[in-house]
């Protein structure tokens, strides 16, 4: 029995000439790329692909080409008009025609393609990935860190043959002022498939150092717009917006902010710029410091002037008095001085008077009696004027000792002699016990000051 049959060449000839006719037209269609291969000849070929909205199940499938001499024009207007590389993972929307081919099978053929409906994907895709961030209440932890005050030790993630990581190191550790910073890099892919997945291994190294580090400086540096796609990524936005340090970003991307620039800490435009306001921390606490300084020099100056002129009022005041009293002293000596040499010459005198009156009342027999007694008197005399003399030397002498104590007790004379005025805050010091360690205190000499700081105090009294 002879049957009629077709070859599979003429059957898949068919099945080409059947949908030639039937597919006259090119037809624009919405697709996400998954898989895209660039041939060393310039061909681009593509495996499109449709899935469930719900599950994300695939429903259908095709593969796709574009051929070089559209490909040279398809992609810089794509990647220039939404500055996203044309790659595996967007959505697309293209014009394409349906080809079959005996070999190869059924395929599209991708004529054109409208980049505007890629940015306006990727806009949604963006937001959706903000409000999720927002609802899971992570977007702004980052942000809600306290900043070091001198961000010093810095972990830095970068490409080391990025131009960015050169730029950021230069202007970083050569700053005209010298200020001294610690950079550890830790490598990590900044474009590219692997970018993603390689920042947040980067990042989990650093975390291992978290209680080390001040910050942590994401850069990038130049290079195409449309390899920014990492940094848009939900898993990356996340690590960035829960990690335990400040982040800090320079992309290196003005136009477009990156979810990864939002949820960071502070996000600057370039490397440089990451490194000039680290350096700008110090330039800041530098000039905050002067301004202490300054106002504490000037309040110190003020109080030292006000305590200088209250001191030498005091020495002023104490003088007279001091005069006075000595003057009093002095007064009292002579007086006291007079009474007893007026009660000495009027006891010898009456002694005189009774000692004639018993020479002229005893007898001859009592002559030698007399003699005696005129001895004795003699002697008495002379140990009362001995007395006497002794007595105002005494006066004398104390009353010069008198003299010379408020001389040494004058505070100008024991400034001299070496000893100074310790004050705190304007207020003379007595003990240790009312001064700090690291307090600033004010030495007065009798020619000059001394401002010194407290190292060490001794708070133990001698007995």
């Amino acid at each position: 029995m002879q049957e009629n049959y077709l070859s599979l060449f003429e059957l898949n000839n068919l099945i080409k000439n059947s949908l030639k006719q039937s597919f006259t037209d090119s037809y624009w269609i919405v697709a996400e790329i998954s898989e895209m291969k660039l041939n060393y000849s310039g061909h681009c070929y593509l495996e499109l692909i449709e899935k469930q909205a719900e599950s994300d199940t695939l429903k259908a499938r095709a593969r796709a080409t574009i051929w070089s001499s559209v490909f040279r024009m398809i992609q810089p207007y794509f990647e220039t008009t939404t500055h996203t590389r044309l790659a595996a993972g967007i959505k697309i929307l293209v014009r394409v025609t349906v080809e079959y081919h005996e070999l190869y099978g059924l395929s599209l053929n991708i004529v054109d393609i409208e980049p505007t409906y890629t940015l306006g994907e990727l806009a949604r895709q963006k937001q959706e990935i903000i409000d999720r961030l927002i609802r899971e209440g992570v977007y702004n932890l980052n942000k809600e860190l306290s900043f070091p005050r001198l961000p010093r030790k810095i972990a830095l993630i970068s490409s080391d043959t990025a131009a960015g990581y050169g730029d950021f190191m230069d202007q970083l550790i050569n700053n005209p002022a010298g200020y001294k910073f610690y950079v550890k890099l830790f490598r990590a892919y900044m474009q590219g498939e692997e970018a993603e997945t390689s920042i947040i291994a980067a990042m989990e190294k650093v975390f291992q150092y978290e209680a080390f580090f001040d910050v942590l400086v994401i850069i990038r540096g130049g290079g195409a717009q449309s390899e920014l796609s990492c940094f848009n990524s939900y898993l990356l936005a996340a690590h960035i917006a829960q990690f335990p340090m400040p982040v800090l970003t320079g992309i290196g991307h003005e136009q477009d902010e990156t979810i990864a620039d939002m949820v960071a800490h502070t996000r600057l435009k370039t490397p440089t710029a990451v490194a000039e306001f680290l350096i700008s921390r110090f330039q800041q606490e530098e000039e905050y410091q002067y301004e202490l300084t300054s106002k504490l020099t000037g309040l110190s100056q003020e109080i030292l002037n006000t305590e200088k002129n209250r001191l030498m009022k005091l020495v002023y005041n104490v003088k007279p008095i001091v005069q006075s009293v000595i003057e009093n002293q002095r007064k009292k000596i002579e007086v006291n001085g007079v009474k007893l040499k007026n009660s000495a010459f009027g006891f010898i005198s009456r002694l005189m008077h009774q000692s004639t009156l018993v020479y002229f009342n005893i007898n001859a027999q009592s002559k030698q009696f007399v003699k005696q007694a005129e001895y004795g008197v003699t002697h008495l005399m002379n140990k009362l004027k001995m007395i006497s003399l002794f007595y105002l030397k005494q006066q004398t002498n104390r009353l010069e000792r008198l003299e010379q104590q408020n001389h040494y007790n004058d505070p100008q004379q024991l400034l001299q002699r070496g000893y100074s005025i310790t004050l705190r805050l304007g207020k003379p010091l007595k003990t240790t016990a009312e001064v700090k360690t690291g307090e600033i205190i004010e030495s007065i000499l009798w020619q000059g000051k001394i401002e010194s700081k407290v190292i060490k105090k001794d708070t133990e009294t001698q007995s």
